[in-house]
Formats: C-alpha cells, structure tokens, sequence
C-alpha cells in the first residue's frame, strides 16, 4: 500500500512547528522551477505568503531560479523580484560560489531543489557550494527534502582525486542513490564541514515501490528541474546519456526527448546496436533500445538526419535494478569505435568552463572510461570488475547517511 508522500516544503509549509525555529531571522531560498509544492505553487511564492517568515533573498542555480536558459554554460544575471521585492542571486552568472555580499542578506538558506541522482547535474555541486560557504560565515542551512526520481540503485566509477569540478562534486560515482538532504549530510561529513545543517525529510516517500522506484508516479506533477529534463525516462536513463554531452554523438537536444537517445547522420544505429548486443548482451538490461531516427531542430547535427537509439524505461519491460544506464552508454561509445575506429566521438570543446581537459573525462571523473573505448584490446568484464569495486565501496560508504528505507 503506497503513502501519500509529502515534500519537505510541504512539510515546512504545513506545520508550524516546523517554522519555529526560524521566527525573527532572514530567511533565503535556493531553488527552481521544479521548486513547486503539492498544488504546483512555486515555493518562492509559497514561502513568501507565510505571514510568520520573513523572506529577504533567493538565488537560483545554473538554469536560474524561475527556468530562463535552455542549454548549458548560458548564464543567468542577478535581479530584484518584482513581485517579493527582494534580490534574486545567480549562482550559475558571474559567479558559482556565494559572495560574503550574498550571504550578508540572510541567516538560514532554505535549499528546495529537485535532483536527479546523478553526480554530474550541477544542483549538487552548488550544494557543495553553499555548505562550504555557510561553515565559513557561520550560517545555518536547511535541505527541503525532494525525491531522487532514480531510485536507491548505484552505478559508474568514482570520481579520482583531482578530477573535481562543476560537475563534479566529489568522490561520488555517476549514480549515487542519495537525496539532496543525504547528500548535504556526505558533503558535511567528507569535508568535515562545522556548519548548522538541518533536513527537513519527506514523508512517505518510498524509494523501491512499483511503478516510480523513487518517483511518486500518479501524486505528483514532474516539471522539469532543467529544460531537458521533461520526464521520468530522462531521469532514469540520465547517468548513462549525460555523457553524450562529451561526445560528438547527438543526444537529443532540439528534439522532445532528449538524454532519452542518440545518434549521428554518419553513423548505423542499427549496426551498432548488434555490435553492443554481441559484445555485452547484460549491460543493456531492464530497458528497450529501439532504432529510430531524428532531426534536431538545434544543436548538434541541427536540420541533419540522424540514425539513432532510444532508451525505452517506461513500459512493463522496465527493471530497476537490472537496468544500468551507465554501462549501456559506455558500451555504445565501445561498439562506435569497434565499427569505426577513426570516428571522431570525443567532442573537443571547453566544457563547464574548464579549457585543459577533455568534456568526457569531466564527466566521468577520470580518463579511464575513454580509455577503456579507445583501446582495442579491453574488454567489457575488465571495465566491470573496475567499476563493480568502486559501487561496491560506495554502497558501503552511503549506508550511514540514508534516511529513508
């Protein structure tokens, strides 16, 4: 029997008590656009209706605070609310981390972001970011607890030491299985952070229950915490197809699904899909992959017909244990290069601002995923035992900060 599942907003903004605490101090918010409470009220608008909190600024993070920029590395500009009155604060403009002027206009930070579990979506950095800065200023944070809509599973190597950056918070692996108040909690503890740190948790929320697995399918509206995220099967196959952000392969942006699937004009999706089947069939678990084909309307391969395949998470087919975006991405990037060895797959660009290091190792946290896919002679169980060690510590590592089971 499944429990009505409450946010931590609506939590806050349902008892009282909750807000004691908070009486006589300046309050800010961190947020969104997926930041809505249960009616689908924003909850800068929402926190801002209590007559017993007094509300004094916002900041919004990459994408901004109401939902203004489309792709990735466009920045949004600092601003004066015109219905609240108070000063909005780009994390994701001028600057990523919080200026000692910034955190001058409050005493508790609310935190209302929706994740989706995964290392590499920059709300957890920015987290890191904001924990780091109210140990130093002595501030008091808050999580308002949300769902993480992928679930309890873990998946993809760990971060190497010195291989942090924007999208790369930490020692976490690709897919980490926490929420943003366990995750707070990790980051406090890993960085060994003093700072007044409190999780406002969910109730209800059940993280292994049919047909959400993490997600409350049939009681809550999904917006999109970022423009390309437009549903649960971006979610769950996200860990995987954010990767394709460092390649030259399309994933979907100008089209309605996109980090659902990838392809390129030059490339035979259907070829490559037998070549995945054959060299490691269990990888492709819990899921369907069907050929298709798409022309994107903007960025990559704009106005050019691209052979593809799409990930299907949606239907009864869909295991959430067994299905493991990371590896089936890996292994599409490992047939590519079986069946073209000179394709061009890594996309040379700077990513997140970082101009040195190659945007697949970024995301990944080490070179080690493309150098598995560019050498010949590796094979899909060495990369499995590498990586099956390090979910394995994990698993371990995060066991003390889960807070619902």
């Amino acid at each position: 029997m499944t429990t009505a599942i409450q946010f931590g907003i609506d939590r806050l903004l349902a008892d009282p008590a909750l807000r004691r605490p908070l009486a006589g101090r300046r309050v800010a918010l961190l947020a969104h656009p997926a930041s809505v409470t249960a009616d689908l009220t924003h909850s800068l608008d929402a926190l801002a209706a209590l007559p017993d909190l007094t509300l004094s600024a916002a900041f919004g993070p990459q994408h901004g605070l109401r939902g203004d920029k489309q792709d990735n590395m466009v920045e949004s500009p600092d601003f004066l609310d015109p219905q609240h009155g108070i000063p909005v604060f780009s994390l994701y403009g001028e600057v990523r981390r919080p200026t000692a002027a910034m955190l001058d206009t409050f005493d508790v930070l609310l935190v209302d972001l929706q994740d989706l579990g995964c290392r590499i979506y920059t709300f957890i950095t920015t987290l890191r970011y904001m924990l780091e800065a109210a140990a130093r200023h002595g501030k008091t944070v808050w999580v308002l607890d949300r769902p993480n809509p992928a679930g309890r599973p873990v998946e993809g190597l760990t971060l190497r030491d010195g291989w942090e950056s924007f999208v790369g918070a930490g020692p976490l692996p690709m897919r980490h299985g926490l929420t943003m108040g366990e995750l707070g909690q990790w980051f406090i503890a890993t960085l060994q952070l003093d700072v007044d740190y409190q999780v406002i948790e969910m109730q209800g929320w059940q993280p292994e229950a049919a047909p959400g697995y993490g997600w409350p399918l049939g009681e809550r509206s999904w917006i999109n915490p970022s423009p390309n995220a437009p549903n649960l099967s971006m979610a769950r196959a996200y860990a995987g197809t954010v990767m394709l952000e460092g390649t030259t392969l399309s994933e979907g942006r100008g089209t309605t699904r996109p980090l659902e699937l990838f392809g390129a004009p030059d490339i035979d999706a259907r070829a490559v899909l037998g070549e995945m089947r054959r060299l490691a069939p269990h990888w492709l678990a819990g899921c369907r992959l069907r050929e298709c084909w798409f022309e994107p309307t903007f960025h990559k391969h704009a106005g050019q017909l691209c052979h593809a395949i799409q990930i299907h998470v949606e239907d009864r087919s869909y295991g959430h244990a067994a299905f493991r975006p990371w590896r089936l991405q890996s292994l599409a990037f490992k047939a590519i290069r079986r069946l073209y060895p000179d394709y061009p797959l890594w996309r040379d660009f700077a990513y997140e601002y970082e101009h040195d290091r190659l945007a697949i190792d970024l995301i990944n946290g080490s070179p080690l995923l493309r150098e598995w896919v560019d050498d010949p002679a590796a094979r899909p169980e060495t990369f499995d035992a590498l990586s099956s060690a390090d979910e394995l510590a994990w698993t371990e590592q995060r066991a003390a900060f889960l807070r619902y089971r």
